[in-house]
Order: C-alpha cells, then sequence, then structure tokens
C-alpha cells in the first residue's frame, strides 16, 4: 500500500488515548513509507494522526473543502493541502488518492466516510482494505451490529468480513497488506455475463 486515507473525529474526544493513538497510527504509517491521506484539519483526531505521520517524516495530503478552509481548521504544516468544493468531491478525491482505509473513532462524518467506502466495495466498485483501528472498544457496538445484519439476512458473511479490525496499530496494518477482495462475481446474473 502506497497511500491510506484515514477517517476520523474533528474532534479528541474525553479519552486521551485516542489522541495517543491517533499520533502513533501516523508514525507507524510514516515508518512503513504509507503516505496519509486525510481530511486536511489540524484539529481533533485529524490534527493528531497528520502530527504523527509528520513528525516521524511522513507524506501527508490533505483534502479540505473550501468553506472549511475558510474556518481556519487548515493544518499550516501540510505539503500538499487539496482544496475541493464540496463534502462528496472530498470522498471521491481520497477515494482516488488511497489504497486502502482506516477509521479512527469520530462521529457522523466518520460514519458516512466509512459506510460510503464499504458500500463501494461491496458493490465491487474498489477492492481496497477497509479497518477499523478499534480503539478502547469504540467501535465494539459498531461490530455487533455488523454481525447483527448478517444473522438477520441483510448482509452477507463475505462483506462483514470486508470490515478488518483490532485495537493494534501493526496487526491492523499487517491485516490490510494481507487482503484480498470478496469475489463479486454473484452479482453477474448469467442473463448478464
Amino acid at each position: 500500500m502506497k497511500r491510506i486515507v484515514v477517517f476520523c473525529g474533528s474532534s479528541a474526544g474525553h479519552d486521551p488515548v485516542f489522541t495517543e493513538q491517533a499520533t502513533l497510527l501516523g508514525a507507524a504509517l510514516a515508518k512503513r513509507n504509507i503516505g496519509l491521506v486525510y481530511g486536511g484539519a489540524k484539529v481533533g483526531l485529524m490534527g493528531a494522526v497528520a502530527d504523527g505521520a509528520l513528525k516521524a517524516g511522513g507524506e501527508v495530503t490533505g483534502v479540505l473543502p473550501h468553506f472549511l478552509q475558510q474556518k481556519e481548521l487548515a493544518h499550516a504544516g501540510l505539503k500538499e493541502l487539496i482544496l475541493v468544493d464540496t463534502m462528496h468531491e472530498r470522498k471521491m478525491k481520497m477515494n482516488e488518492l488511497c489504497d486502502g482505509v482506516i477509521a479512527l473513532p469520530g462521529g457522523f462524518g466518520t460514519m458516512e466516510e466509512l459506510f460510503e467506502m464499504l458500500t463501494w466495495g461491496q458493490l465491487g466498485l474498489h477492492k481496497k482494505p477497509i479497518g477499523l483501528l478499534n480503539v478502547n472498544g469504540f467501535y465494539d457496538a459498531l461490530l455487533q451490529l455488523s454481525q447483527t445484519m448478517t444473522e438477520k439476512g441483510f448482509l452477507s458473511a463475505q462483506n462483514r468480513d470486508m470490515l478488518l479490525h483490532s485495537s493494534d496499530i501493526t496487526d491492523l496494518l499487517t491485516q490490510m497488506e494481507k487482503y484480498t477482495a470478496p469475489d463479486k462475481a454473484k452479482w453477474i446474473t448469467p442473463a448478464q455475463s
């Protein structure tokens, strides 16, 4: 993997471990020569993951809508900050630039970005690994929900297993390096082939 996009909160959350792990993730990517693509802000976990990568000498690319730059949220230490017009363009550009996705803790925006990438993967629009860094059990309820979706017949086990997860950065990155996307043949009926 050459570049990983990290989706995460523009807030730091209440537990300092979230900021600590975001910083460590940025540093771990830099040490593996994996570029970081992220939302371009200097605040919250977004700022922490960028700072971690920058301090370790990593390549960091921010993608930020103009309206957020105008609110003075842009990270001043970035060599590359790509400005776009809309939130949708931001996701499209981030997807275009990355070879994989990691979600750190975050709110609705993080979930929306994560689920769109998962949906695109499920539909075969990309074959990138998608991982959750499950800091302090933050994503336990989401993992349980994905299991419930599978048990109730709304999500196949194959697609549930697309969502890699670990509480350990090294383990998660190793899973992502070994990832093979599910076979999408099930989406093609004999009449379409």
